[in-house]
């Protein structure tokens, strides 16, 4: 049994879902953007939703912060709902100046500083990319409606605050775009079951300009990349 989503019932949760960290952000989409919104869970306050959205079923769950809480959360909605596309919504930290405040970053693959990669034994280092079906329809979806996209490296950090205040610009000099929490581990519990993850972020913060978002528009205001996640699984 899922111990963190056992509130659900088989059946209950989509084959696709949008997977935002913040649980608020979940509902907002639930809310605002599918049809016949139905509360699965709400255990641990990681509020889950199942709708349509142009007639198709969708669901969207929140994750929380961070690799381990991600892990747990895709990893119980692959192996014991069955879900099969996984797209992560959330914000993320520029660190190339072409990458602008509130754009939006597909993650192509994901480097990473954890040791997540350790519980799949493997005899060197992985790396974690996203779904190239995925991926292709979200860009073409993202054309549809006219969003410009950058596509690329990302990085997914364990540690928030650094104390090293330029840590940062190694990423950077590496061409990595953008720096979010939750990708790596979502990439390699989908690879391992066989599911497909991409992640799609909107910049909140910048780490040349120093410019940041509101925690209310991180909530409600990156609308432009939650049109793309469901368009993307409804087509």
């Amino acid at each position: 049994m899922a111990a963190h989503i056992n509130a659900a019932k088989k059946g209950e949760i989509a084959e696709s879902i949008l997977l935002p960290g913040d649980p608020l952000r979940a509902k907002f989409i639930a809310e605002n953007f599918l049809d016949n919104p139905k509360c699965y869970n709400e255990i641990r306050g990681m509020l889950g939703y199942t709708g349509t959205y142009k007639g198709v079923p969708v669901s969207v769950q929140g994750t929380g912060m961070g690799m381990p809480s991600m892990g747990i959360y895709s990893w119980e909605l692959i192996s014991e709902y069955g879900v099969k596309n996984l797209i992560r919504i959330g914000s993320a930290g520029s660190f190339q100046e072409k990458v602008k405040l509130k754009d939006i970053v597909f993650g192509v693959s994901t480097s990473t500083d954890s040791n997540y990669a350790h519980t799949f034994n493997i005899n060197g280092t992985y790396s974690p990319c996203a779904d190239f079906d995925l991926l292709l329809k979200a860009k073409a979806c993202a054309d549809k409606l006219g969003i410009p996209v950058h596509a690329g490296n990302i990085v997914s950090c364990d540690v928030f605050y650094e104390e090293q205040e330029e840590w940062w610009q190694k990423w950077a000099k590496m061409g990595v775009l953008a720096v979010e929490m939750e990708a790596a581990a979502l990439y390699m519990n989908a690879a391992y079951h066989g599911a497909k993850a991409l992640c799609i972020v909107t910049i909140s913060d910048h780490f040349i300009s120093s410019e940041r978002s509101t925690a209310e528009e991180r909530e409600t205001s990156f609308t432009e990349m939650m049109q793309i996640a469901l368009e993307t699984v409804t087509i």
